[in-house]
């Protein structure tokens, strides 16, 4: 009987610790891991001596998630291209709270990028305070910190994700919205269209992970996206013999924000996130690597049927 109400006892932080865990790896499939570890340890555990399970269990995530982070960024120094978080479709509960702007915000598929460039610290800090309300006081604890080195260590990581321009609000008529207006552009074979939908500084990243042939380092500049898109989106036989059917284009909400999901069958074979802004698409985000598209594949078919937007080649 106790077994069985710790076990409901940590089922009932899950969630919790999985939104935390994705956020900090941009990995759902390692954020399973981590969090299945994280009940391993909490099975062997003395739980007498714990005060504070919720506490207790968020240390243990956080710090195997900063083991992880260590590792991982040996390993994608060598992953072939542009490496991009793993997406993740509205309705999945590793994407965790999104009552407040910072919460929505620290899971979108831009802001899980531009976090690859912060310290394991850092990132760990930034998540718990902005995407889960910890004190300082609290996040010290957790990562053996001073409150004031805790306190140094957000501003700092604020400092290097500052950003001048807010993304646009999105709901599911909104996202398809955005998503049929960038369809139409991309499938016109003209790239006017697509210039004036794109900021001028907007940046295309694509990956391929070494698995689906991508183009391996960034586009920038709205001419020369609506350049390389118009290739990309180009009907030719050689495309079309890659697929049993005609790949099919649909609308949807990843990570908080506007997307473009190309389906063959019930296979997801690439997701286009747009990162969408109030001035226009600032960027785009080309996600074709099987191994990260493996659980929103899964999510899709099991949300469907989809009414698609248009059919690609």
């Amino acid at each position: 009987m106790a077994l069985t109400y710790e076990v409901e006892l940590f089922e009932r932080s899950r969630g919790r610790l999985e939104a935390i865990a994705y956020r900090l790896l941009g990995s759902a499939g390692d954020a399973e891991d981590a969090v299945q570890e994280t009940y391993l340890r909490w099975h062997a555990a003395d739980r007498e001596r714990i005060v504070t399970p919720e506490a207790w269990l968020t240390k243990v995530l956080t710090n195997l998630c900063l083991n992880h982070l260590t590792s991982a960024r040996v390993r994608r120094e060598t992953y072939v291209g542009e490496w991009l978080p793993e997406p993740v479709l509205a309705g999945d509960r590793m994407l965790g709270p999104a009552d407040t702007v910072e919460q929505r915000e620290s899971v979108s598929i831009a802001m899980l990028t531009l976090m690859e460039r912060l310290s394991p610290n850092e990132r760990a800090v930034y998540v718990l305070r902005e995407a889960f309300g910890h004190a300082h006081r609290e996040i010290a604890e957790i990562l053996d910190l001073t409150e004031a080195n805790c306190q140094q260590i957000h501003r700092r990581a604020k400092q290097h994700l500052t950003t001048d321009r807010a993304r646009a609000e999105i709901d599911a008529a909104s996202a398809r919205k955005v998503v049929e207006e960038f369809l139409a552009a991309a499938l016109s074979g003209d790239t006017e269209p697509l210039v004036r939908l794109l900021t001028g500084d907007a940046v295309s990243v694509a990956d391929g992970g070494a698995k689906v042939q991508a183009r391996r380092a960034p586009v920038v500049g709205a001419l020369r996206i609506a350049r390389y898109l118009r290739g990309v989106f180009r009907r030719t036989e050689a495309k079309r013999a890659r697929f049993a059917s005609r790949p099919v284009l649909h609308a949807a909400v990843v990570n908080g924000g506007p997307a473009a999901l190309v389906a063959v069958g019930e296979q997801v074979v690439g997701v286009i996130c747009l990162d969408a802004t109030p001035d226009g698409v600032r960027g785009l985000q080309l996600l074709v690597n099987p191994d990260k598209l493996e659980r929103i594949t899964r999510q899709w078919v099991a949300t469907g049927p989809h009414r698609p937007v248009a059919e690609m080649w």
